[in-house]
Parts: structure tokens; C-alpha cells; sequence
């Protein structure tokens, strides 16, 4: 066993000579400390129980031996991660070192064309990449095939048992053969990752590099007490304060389309990433974000885990997220490889438990600090001038609806309007003697049109269809397989029959609703 003091170089872990060559290529020199002591036992062939924080290089912890098994004995790899963003992640920093022992892999991810993956599966890949839910759409295809697998390593296992992947998870292990090794690895171990563990692995060994839970100690967190109002220009006000890119999260995808369309307004680079994107948004906005022609990432939780952007300087958490958990996937995409990094935290006055739990999680003390006065001015100024402009909106809104309305003219009144005699009485409409008789119908040059008379009034007369008498005789007369809900009980052919007398005539039950005449 190495000594603490003494730096372990990948050298020490049993690696070939080939993945040694590309390490040093690449400038990797030291191991991560769940990398050295990942490594040399799961070449060994063991079972393997990681549990580490974001951004420690986990990745390389079980892709290396993992190539070093395939590359020897054959066989096939599976890797199920929970997102999208995290399985293309994986299957590129995977790739660069399955090329080396020329192996293929890929990725079948869901929000891409499945013919394209079946192509790529019918090529026999060694190394399989997957998210759960398109995974299990080729085993019921019957497009792919687990029984082959030799090594099988489950990435983000607890962040897949929130996003409710425990039924797709469960057919997963038992569609792949019982001899095989299984490597698992997550930050947090909750009761049903243990349960997995002893149920689906053997013998696994159990390597916590730091407790659960914990965040990285080059992170520098804090706390600011912010209302919803002052949220945004708080944020701006970050923005101007510190450089380079930033990582920006929200606990809805409203919030985070909104967010970047108000950056967006004030000429900021921004980017967004939520589920209502498609395959090909959140690539784009990935690419545009790491290669810096977007400063600003705005994204839900569902890109907690599968960002990996080198040199982030702040994350900021525009609203806490709905689980105490996800706070450390959060801030974990700030200071990786052992860079130092910042997280600010928004909470609202309301939010003070929420605050605690993430602090009993963390087991740190997080500072609290206050929105600076210059904001807490602007953000009132703004209030006040928009309480001003919605109050000069109404009142000419209610002028505006004022004046059309009494420059408009009188609605429903006849513009013929008949003439009132001395005694307040109305004239006849008609054109008829002057004893007030109208002329006959067929006489009148405005029949079927209104000609005066009061509001309403009109010479038209509305058609009513007649009826059949035989149908008013009963309420009961039509069957109603149905029955009738309203009353609790059903209808039958035999509880009334047609009367074709005028008799008022009941059954049993009901009442008759009205006799037709003859």
C-alpha cells in the first residue's frame, strides 16, 4: 500500500504500456485518488463499489481497466448512464482510448434516429453506451442483445433511481449474463443502491474516496438571500462582477427559457439546455458553451451530471433545486481536476430549511450573505417605474375604451326610429292609414325587415319546428340502454309504451310529463 505522502503515478497501476504512452501524450501524469484506487482492482477482475464526488474523474476510473479487459479476453462493455448530455460524454473520453486497441463503440441514447443505432449495432460495437430508456426499446425490438456482456458499469446509478429508471435497471441486470464483472459508481449511496448492490454484485468492494454527499473542498460556496424580484438583477450583477464562462441553473425549464431570453435582451451570449430541446439544441449549445462563443450556459438539473466544461468559474444556482442531492452535482461542474471553482446560491427568505438541509448534507457551513443595497435601489426603482407605467397604462386604456365607446353609435337601435306622439305613445311602424291600421302583408315594401319601433322590436317571426304530440306524452317513451344516470336506474322498453290516446296514463314510477292533444 502507498504511502500518503508519496505521489502515485499511473504507472504504479498496472496499466499497459500502449495506455501508459497515451496518458503521457495527453499530459496525464497523477491519478485522481478514486483513479488509484479503482484502477488496480478492477484489474483484477473484481467487483467494484465507487462512490466519489463530481468531477474526480470517475470515468477513467472504470474505462480504462475496462478497456485493458476487453482489449485481452473480448467480449462486450455496456455503460448506462442517466442522461443524454452524460452518455455522449462518456462515449467520447472512452473512444480516445478503445481506438488504441482498435475497438468500436457507440452510443444509443434516446432523441436520435434509431435506424442510425441499429446500423451501428449490426457492426457488433465492443463498447455499448446507453441511457436506460432507448436501451430497453432495442432489447424489445429484439435489435440488441445482452448476453455477451462482459463487463458491465452503471455511471450516476443513485441519479438514475430518481429519474424512476429502478424497473428499466432491474430488466437490465437480469438480461445480462451472471458471469460478468459489475462496476458501479456514484456521489451519493442511497439505501436503493445497496440493495442493488447486494442483490446483482458479487463480492463487490466498497472504495469512498470522500464521504457522501460532500463537494469538492476548492469549491468557495455561499449563500445569497434574494427575493424573486431581485433575482435577475442580482445575476446581471455577477455577471459584470466576474469573467469567464458561467453555469447558470434554474429548477424549471420555464425559468430557464426565460432567463436566457431576458439575458439575451440585454446582449448576452447565452445558451440554454432543458428537456423541451431536442437531441440537436442541446449538442449546439454544449459545443457553442465549451468552445466559448456562448459565456453563458443556462440549464435545469437535467445537465447537473452530464456537462463536463473545463475551466468554469461560477455556478450559480438561480433557485435551489427540489432535491438536497442535486446541489453537489450542481456546483460540481466547477472545479474539476483540482482547479479551484465558485458557487452562489440564490435563496429566497422562505427557503431557510432547504439552506440547512444542503448544509447538513455538504457537513459544511455555508456563509450567508445579503443582495447589495445598489440592488436592492435598482430593483425597487424598476418596481416603482413599472408600477408607474402599468397605472398609466390603465388609465388610457380606460380612456381609450371610453372615447370609442362614445364615439361609436348606438347598438341595437333601428336608425328609422319611429316618432312619439304628444302622449309619450309610439307611432304605428307600418305604413298605414292615418288611423294607425297597418296595410296588408303582402302590400308592405319592408316585409321581414325591421322598420323602428323600440330596442329589439322587429316584424321577423323566429320558425319553431312542430312537433310530434306522440312524443310529449311521456318522458319515458325512448329506451336508454344507458340508463338513467340521474336517477340511479336503468330504463327498459317495457316501463312505457306509446299512447296514441290523449289519456294521462303513468307507470310504474313515473309521472307523465305532459298529454298531447289530438
Amino acid at each position: 500500500m502507498q504511502n500518503n505522502d508519496t505521489k502515485v503515478a499511473f504507472s504504479d497501476l498496472g496499466l499497459s504500456a500502449k495506455t501508459l504512452d497515451y496518458l503521457k501524450k495527453i499530459s496525464f501524469h497523477t491519478p485522481t485518488p478514486i483513479q488509484e484506487k479503482a484502477i488496480p482492482v478492477a484489474l483484477k477482475g473484481k467487483d467494484v463499489l465507487g462512490i466519489a464526488q463530481t468531477g474526480t474523474g470517475k470515468t477513467l476510473a472504470f474505462a480504462l481497466p475496462m478497456i485493458e479487459k476487453l482489449s485481452k479476453s473480448g467480449g462486450k462493455a455496456l455503460i448506462i448512464a442517466p442522461t443524454r448530455e452524460l452518455a455522449l460524454q462518456v462515449q467520447a473520453e472512452v473512444d480516445k482510448f478503445a481506438k488504441l486497441y482498435r475497438l468500436f463503440s457507440t452510443v444509443i441514447i434516446g432523441g436520435a434516429a434509431m435506424s442510425r443505432q441499429i446500423k451501428d449495432l449490426k457492426r457488433r460495437p465492443h463498447i455499448i453506451v446507453a441511457t436506460p430508456g432507448r436501451l430497453i426499446d432495442h432489447i424489445d425490438r429484439g435489435t440488441l442483445r445482452l448476453n455477451d456482456v462482459a463487463v458491465l458499469i452503471m455511471d450516476e446509478a443513485d441519479r438514475m433511481l430518481d429519474m424512476g429508471f429502478a424497473p428499466q435497471i432491474n430488466k437490465i441486470l437480469e438480461s445480462v449474463p451472471d458471469k460478468r464483472q459489475t462496476m458501479l459508481f456514484s456521489a451519493t449511496m442511497p439505501r436503493a443502491i445497496s440493495e442493488i448492490a447486494k442483490r446483482y454484485m458479487k463480492d463487490a468492494e466498497r472504495i469512498e474516496v470522500a464521504r457522501q454527499g460532500t463537494s469538492a473542498q476548492n469549491i468557495e460556496q455561499e449563500f445569497i438571500i434574494a427575493s424573486k424580484k431581485l433575482k435577475f438583477p442580482l445575476l446581471v450583477h455577477l455577471l459584470e462582477e466576474y469573467e469567464g464562462s458561467i453555469l447558470v441553473f434554474s429548477r424549471t425549464k420555464h425559468g430557464a427559457k426565460k432567463i436566457t431570453h431576458q439575458l439575451g435582451k440585454l446582449r448576452y451570449s447565452a445558451s440554454e439546455i432543458h428537456s423541451n430541446r431536442s437531441l440537436a439544441q442541446r449538442k449546439k449549445a454544449i459545443a457553442d458553451f465549451t468552445k466559448g462563443r456562448s459565456r453563458i450556459l443556462v440549464a435545469t438539473d437535467i445537465a447537473a451530471r452530464g456537462i463536463d466544461v473545463d475551466r468554469v468559474k461560477v455556478v450559480i444556482n438561480y433557485d435551489l433545486p427540489d432535491q438536497t442531492e442535486d446541489y453537489v452535482h450542481r456546483i460540481g461542474r466547477t472545479g474539476r481536476a483540482g482547479r479551484s471553482g465558485k458557487a452562489i446560491s440564490f435563496a429566497e427568505p422562505k427557503q431557510k430549511r432547504d439552506m440547512m438541509a444542503i448544509e447538513r448534507l455538504v457537513k459544511k457551513k455555508i456563509p450567508v450573505l445579503k443582495a447589495p443595497a445598489s440592488i436592492v435601489e435598482l430593483a425597487r426603482a424598476e418596481y416603482e417605474e413599472g408600477s408607474r407605467e402599468r397605472q398609466n397604462d390603465r388609465r388610457n386604456g380606460s380612456q381609450n375604451r371610453y372615447q370609442s365607446r362614445s364615439q361609436s353609435p348606438s347598438r341595437g337601435r333601428s336608425q328609422g326610429r319611429s316618432t312619439s306622439t304628444s302622449k309619450g305613445r309610439p307611432q304605428s311602424r307600418s305604413t298605414g292609414s292615418s288611423q294607425g291600421r297597418p296595410q296588408s302583408r303582402s302590400a308592405s315594401p319592408t316585409r321581414g325587415k325591421s322598420t323602428g319601433g323600440y330596442k329589439g322590436q322587429s316584424k321577423r317571426r323566429s320558425y319553431k319546428p312542430k312537433k310530434d304530440p306522440l312524443d310529449e306524452v311521456y318522458q319515458e317513451d325512448r329506451y336508454d340502454p344507458r340508463g338513467d344516470r340521474s336517477r340511479g336506474r336503468r330504463r327498459s322498453p317495457q316501463t312505457a309504451t306509446r299512447r296514441s290516446s290523449g289519456r294521462k296514463q303513468s307507470t310504474q314510477g313515473y309521472k307523465p310529463v305532459k298529454a298531447a292533444k289530438r
